[in-house]
């Protein structure tokens, strides 16, 4: 089964074969960053681990394997409950890990309300707000069955167990002409909820929704998603947009399918920072990393730019990335975070990220303008997310199903 399928300019696109499903899938067109090169081995533990290690490393990394789902896509922590890892499954279902094993029961399954097509549709993300654990609410993002995007609310019933008939939709954002480019992950900053949107599909943005500033699409999206005024979400008054040209739920704009981002909240004692990884078209991966208030209303550049080169007439006024990744080998970056793992001397305090058709792990160390990413020496084959627990032991998802712990 495939899930980067069409992440690309159809005109242009480059088909992998996916041996794991024996399905066709494409991703963006292709070039890779010099970034060298590592043979890989598997051990009989499931471990996948490199031959030759960066230099900056100072010891092997290993990915091993802890278990396996179906087309994981996201593997997320709650505020409050230390033992428990969620992992998002594609097709609709959202399953538990605790304290590292696999329970059979899902905590949440809306596969009759989630399109999943094989492609990029489905169940794509969970976010848990900060005061998860006194109010139970938290935030499913999938596509429904008409191929909109929605964010759902829900409650949880036990700490394993979510009330399925507690659904509270919050915002719809139609999507229906193109199955491509949904974006797809959620995140809180306080009481705020961020998520990334695509720009609606097909190849290059031909209706302009990404420069748009009158639609949801190729944006991404900040909102308090509590309801208020007789709405099923309020919109902070600090929105770029509020009381100027432009939805108010705009925190900025110009992005062509940001699947994954992370806020870094550690790098910096100042400023909290994001990192966005924005899926490219003909040429290009792009790594986004900057202050989130210079985010705030900027113009990542979105089809008038791809990477550092002028797509749709170029010009003034945009933010550039912090690193780009060439096509071939890449097709779809995927974004990742800053690891806070002390057990991963190697890695903390660094950026990993990698590309769902390359497959190595690479990292900088975070800082504000032009990056390179550095090989890990890990290899790991279809990821779709990164993501951490509590105390920052770090995972890795991919689509066979197979969640990754990364040991050193």
């Amino acid at each position: 089964m495939t899930f980067m399928s069409r992440l690309f300019s159809t005109a242009a696109a480059v088909f992998v074969t996916f041996a794991l499903s024996s399905v066709s899938l494409a991703c963006a067109g292709e070039k890779e960053m010099s970034a060298g090169t590592s043979g890989t081995n598997t051990t009989s533990s499931g471990a996948v681990s490199s031959k030759a290690p960066d230099a900056s490393t100072s010891a092997r990394l290993r990915a091993v394997r802890i278990a396996r789902f179906e087309h994981s896509v996201e593997i997320r922590h709650a505020p409050g409950f230390p033992g428990l890892m969620f992992v998002v499954e594609q097709q609709g279902r959202i399953m538990v890990l605790r304290r590292g094993r696999k329970l059979a029961r899902p905590f949440l399954d809306i596969t009759r309300k989630v399109d999943y097509d094989g492609g990029e549709r489905g169940l794509l993300s969970v976010a848990f707000p900060p005061d998860y654990r006194k109010t139970k609410r938290f935030y499913v993002y999938y596509t429904d069955n008409a191929g909109n995007i929605r964010v759902v609310e829900y409650r949880r019933r036990t700490p394993v167990r979510a009330g399925r008939n507690t659904a509270r939709p919050v915002i719809r954002i139609f999507h229906p002409v193109n199955s491509n480019h949904n974006g797809g992950r959620l995140g809180f900053l306080g009481n705020d909820l961020y998520f990334g949107t695509g720009d609606g599909g097909g190849a290059g943005d031909e209706p302009g929704n990404a420069q748009n500033l009158n639609s949801l699409l190729g944006k991404l999206i900040r909102i308090d998603p509590r309801p208020g005024g007789g709405r099923p979400y309020t919109v902070p008054a600090s929105n770029p947009f509020v009381g100027r040209t432009g939805r108010d739920e705009i925190f900025a704009y110009g992005l062509r399918n940001p699947f994954r981002w992370s806020f870094d909240t550690t790098s910096s004692k100042r400023n909290v920072r994001i990192a966005i990884g924005d899926v490219g078209q003909d040429s290009f991966e792009e790594v986004n990393y900057l202050n989130l208030n210079r985010a705030r209303g900027g113009n990542f550049g979105w089809n008038r730019w791809e990477g550092f080169q002028p797509f749709e007439g170029g010009g003034d006024g945009t933010i550039k990335p912090s690193l780009v990744l060439p096509h071939p080998p890449n097709c779809s970056v995927i974004g990742g975070l800053v690891v806070r793992d002390r057990s991963l001397p190697a890695l903390k305090g660094r950026y990993i990220f990698s590309d769902f058709c390359n497959g190595k792990v690479l990292s900088f160390k975070p800082h504000l303008g032009r990056a390179g990413g550095r090989p890990t020496g890990l290899h790991i084959s279809n990821i779709t997310s990164f993501g951490d627990s509590l105390k920052g032991t770090l995972f890795v998802t991919t689509l066979d199903g197979s969640v990754y712990r990364i040991r050193q």
